[in-house]
């Protein structure tokens, strides 16, 4: 039987901009879009992020918002478990 991942998708990325907030961008991530496992960390220049979602296009859009969003990466963790390609 296979598992059943609660939040399938595991988005990171990094947000370049200038005097932002780590503490209120992962507030806003957990406060507004359903997931777990939120890693908000870098300075008021660059934060990474990492977050784990069924809503991905949800952090991007909110992300973009805050600076200029790069290596993005969005994996489907549900395939990976069935070992196929996420």
């Amino acid at each position: 039987m296979k598992e059943i991942i609660e939040f399938r998708y595991d988005v990171q990325l990094l947000i370049e901009g200038n005097e932002m907030d780590e503490d209120t961008i992962g507030d806003y991530i957990q406060n507004n879009i359903k997931g777990d496992s939120l890693l908000c960390v870098g300075d008021d220049e660059l934060i990474k992020i990492h977050y784990h979602t069924n809503e991905p296009w949800d952090v991007l859009a909110y992300c973009a918002t805050q600076g200029d969003i790069y290596d993005i990466i969005v994996e489907n963790m549900q395939r990976q478990s069935e070992g196929l390609d996420g």
